[in-house]
C-alpha cells in the first residue's frame, strides 16, 4: 500500500502574468499534467506563500518551478526553500526549472548571479557535453537540445559534486547533473509549450524586455524543440 506522502511534490516559486494563467495553467499546472498523465501521485506547495513539504516526509521526488524571483535576493521563502534543500535527503530525485536550476545550485554550494549578458529569450540551443548520461537520460543521443528560455540570472559557479549536462556559450550551465546527491536541473523551460513561450514574452514585450529582442526571440520560437525529450528525461529521472 502506499504511504499517504508516497508523492512528488510540486514546489510553486511563481506565478504567470495576470491573464496568461487563466489560458495556460499555472507553472505548477504544467507539471501536474504531466504528472497526472504519468499516473503519478503528487501534491503542490505553494512555496511563494512559505509552503514547504514536512521535514521527514517521504517523497518520491521534488519538482521546483520558475519564478521571476531572484535566489539571492534573500526572500524569506527563498531562504526557507535553501534550507529545506540542504537538509533534503540526498537519495530524493529533485528536478529544478529555471528559478528551481539556479536555487539549487545556489543551495548546495554553486553560485547564482545576474548575468552581465542580459536577458536570455527565445529559442536557445545547448551543447551536449555529458553525451552518455543524456543517452541515459533520454533515451536517444543528441548533439544539441533546443528549448524556450526567458531568464537574466544564471549559474556561474557549480557546487561540487555537479558536471556540465548541456550549456552554450551564453549559458554555461545549461543543465546540471548532479552525482553527489539525485539532482537534475535546466535553466529553459521544457513545460512551456511555444504559444504560452511567445505570448509570455508578447506581455514583457517593451516593459521588462526591449521589444526587438521579443520580437526576435517570438520568431525563433516557431522552429522545432526538443521539449518532450527534456520532459521524457525529467519523467525517467523521477522514476529512477
Amino acid at each position: 500500500m502506499m504511504r499517504t506522502d508516497d508523492y512528488i511534490a510540486i514546489l510553486e516559486t511563481g506565478i504567470p502574468p495576470a491573464g496568461l494563467d487563466a489560458t495556460y495553467g499555472s507553472y505548477a499546472d504544467m507539471f501536474s499534467t504531466l504528472l497526472a498523465s504519468e499516473g503519478r501521485a503528487f501534491r503542490v506547495f505553494r512555496t511563494l506563500a512559505g509552503e514547504l513539504p514536512p521535514h521527514g516526509a517521504h517523497l518520491k521526488g521534488v519538482v521546483i518551478t520558475g519564478s521571476p524571483a531572484g535566489v539571492y535576493e534573500g526572500d524569506p521563502w527563498i531562504i526557507a526553500l535553501m534550507d529545506w534543500l540542504r537538509v533534503l535527503d540526498t537519495q530524493t530525485p529533485v528536478v529544478g526549472i529555471c528559478f528551481g536550476h539556479q536555487v539549487m545550485a545556489q543551495a548546495w554550494g554553486g553560485h547564482v548571479e545576474k548575468s552581465p549578458k542580459g536577458w536570455g529569450v527565445g529559442l536557445h540551443e545547448y551543447n551536449v557535453q555529458a553525451h552518455d548520461l543524456w543517452q541515459t537520460l533520454a533515451g536517444k543521443g543528441a548533439q544539441t537540445i533546443a528549448c524556450a528560455v526567458t531568464h537574466q540570472d544564471q549559474v556561474v559557479k557549480l557546487p561540487d559534486n555537479a558536471i556540465v549536462l548541456a550549456g552554450s556559450e551564453f549559458t554555461p550551465h545549461g543543465a546540471i547533473y548532479y552525482t553527489g546527491r539525485k539532482g537534475l536541473s535546466f535553466q529553459c523551460h521544457p513545460e512551456f509549450c511555444e504559444d504560452f513561450a511567445s505570448d509570455l514574452l508578447i506581455s514583457r514585450r517593451g516593459i521588462r524586455i526591449d521589444a526587438a529582442l521579443v520580437d526576435h526571440a517570438v520568431e525563433t520560437l516557431k522552429r522545432p524543440s526538443h521539449r518532450y525529450d527534456l520532459l521524457g528525461a525529467i519523467s525517467k529521472f523521477l522514476t529512477v
